[in-house]
């Protein structure tokens, strides 16, 4: 009797400890696999039960809501964009049947209270215990409307992207990409959503252009290089070079680009600061067949290149820039014989970014060499309105010396004082720019850039521009509109 009590006792310990280790394993590890098999219906109606938490912007704007309905017998709640396209490719959709996408999935376990806050975890037990409606956590973004609003606008007709952000904070006022389209059409009129008219094929309304599309980006790269140059000391400002309006690579003439008003330049005997502020290619061509592709490798991978982007969009919206082959990220193993060192330094070899780390580079000059995390959210509030995350400013790394920093912003103050960005000079304010023309290998059609800062002395906003399929240049182009946007910010009615 013993011994049968006995193989009892152990079975019964064995499928106690089977049971926990199950349980352990579905609720910790297992449990972020589950919440991305997106096709599970059972688990997605179920979700629909929860009142999720809205989204507003910095001012306080809804951005995504509830709409509450009776279906079956059972209260669900499915979401409402009250700004319809402005924000669409950041805040996303969450939908019965097509999943989620944006900040709605990514931020997915705030918006229905199924993270591992204790206080959300507290509210959410007490509101099961008194049969209550689970309410989602709030999502309170940086964005600020009105510079989405106008970028959106600088933007409408256009194939591009758009990069608004506090070069001191990383904190991201404006995440623009056009052509764009209404979340409110997703759950039930999916097939109205096109892009007619588009200048871009294809036009791809539901991609991220900000965050996941990838461009050339001529000149602005231009930044990057200058940084590896000064920053190992293997040039000053004064470094002089003579243009004869081309240099050799591999024993074939690399020609700089063409006046927008007639043919191909050339400088002459020029510094190394000149050579940034009229956008010399011979002058980088020779940089970097000098300092190597290796060091601006390093420098690249420096500034955040070659891997994904911090921000709160989910990993399927962002992607990293880099040197790519056959579309896919490049790692050369050896860059001294693997990669073109002169087209390279000027921006095009098969260099890929995204405007959003084009933004990052601009911001990492302007604050004096250290990059930092770039952030859409702002703070998470629980359904009583105490905020249970706030997501502050945070440092990446230092990319380059305060020295280094300065000498180049005084070089990108020159490109926009008296070189190819004087599109995006404002009154009675330093602004500090770098141009970007990128061929695409369509004769007559660029991809066109501008990334800057202002005010130079003390920035408070920096911003990144690009254009698809222009005839014209950066600076005719897309530095107008960086223009436009700094002013907005800098204006004193923007909200601080």
């Amino acid at each position: 009797m013993n011994r049968q009590i006995t193989k009892l006792a152990v079975a019964s310990l064995i499928l106690l400890a089977a049971l926990i280790v199950a349980t352990t394993y579905w609720q910790t590890w297992a449990s972020a696999g589950l919440a991305e098999k997106q096709d599970n219906a059972i688990q997605r109606v179920a979700q629909f039960r929860i009142k999720r938490g809205v989204i507003r912007a910095a001012d306080g704007t809804l951005l995504a809501t509830n709409v509450r309905r009776r279906v079956d017998g059972q209260t669900l709640y499915y979401r409402r964009y009250p700004t319809g396209r402005l924000f669409a490719n950041l805040v996303g959709y969450s939908t019965e049947k097509r999943s989620r996408a944006g900040l709605e999935q990514s931020e997915n376990a705030y918006l229905t209270s199924s993270n591992a806050n204790l206080g959300t975890i507290f509210n959410k037990t007490l509101d099961k215990l008194k049969g209550v409606t689970i309410t989602g956590n709030d999502l309170i973004l940086s964005v600020r409307p009105g510079i989405q609003r106008l970028a959106m606008a600088q933007l409408a007709g256009k194939c591009g992207a758009a990069v608004v952000m506090n070069p001191k904070t990383g904190k991201v006022y404006a995440l623009a990409s056009q052509p764009t389209y209404d979340p409110n059409l997703v759950e039930n009129h999916f097939n109205q959503i096109k892009a007619p008219g588009a200048p871009c094929h294809p036009a791809a309304p539901l991609l991220n252009r900000a965050t996941d599309g990838l461009f050339t980006p001529g000149s602005t790269f231009k930044v990057v290089t200058a940084t590896a140059a000064l920053n190992s000391h293997k040039f000053t400002p004064e470094s002089t070079f003579d243009d004869p309006g081309y240099c050799i690579e591999y024993g074939k003439q690399v020609s700089n680009a063409a006046s927008p008003d007639g043919p191909v330049e050339a400088f002459g005997r020029v510094t190394f600061a000149q050579g940034l502020q009229h956008s010399i290619n011979s002058v980088f061509c020779n940089i970097g067949k000098a300092i190597g592709a290796g060091l601006i490798l390093d420098y690249m991978k420096k500034f955040g290149f070659y891997k994904d982007p911090t921000l709160e969009t989910p990993a399927d919206e962002k992607v990293p820039s880099g040197l790519y082959h056959g579309g896919r990220l490049f790692f050369p193993s050896n860059p001294a014989t693997q990669v073109d060192p002169g087209r390279l330094a000027f921006g095009q070899e098969t260099l890929a970014v995204t405007p959003l780390q084009m933004a990052m580079v601009a911001s990492t000059v302007a604050n004096r060499g250290v990059a930092m995390n770039p952030q859409v959210l702002d703070r998470v509030v629980d359904s009583g309105g105490k905020t249970i995350v706030r997501v502050h400013p945070k440092e990446l790394r230092r990319v380059m010396s305060r020295t280094t920093a300065d000498e180049i912003t005084s070089m990108m103050v020159d490109a926009v004082r008296d070189g190819t960005g004087g599109a995006a000079a404002i009154p009675g304010i330093s602004v500090a720019g770098k141009t970007g023309t990128a061929e695409t290998g369509n004769s007559g059609i660029n991809t066109t850039w501008f990334i800057c800062f202002a005010p130079a002395e003390n920035p408070r906003v920096a911003v990144a521009v690009t254009l698809e399929n222009q005839t014209g240049f950066g600076g005719t182009t897309a530095a107008p509109i960086a223009r436009v946007l700094m002013q907005a910010v800098l204006s004193p009615r923007s909200k601080k």
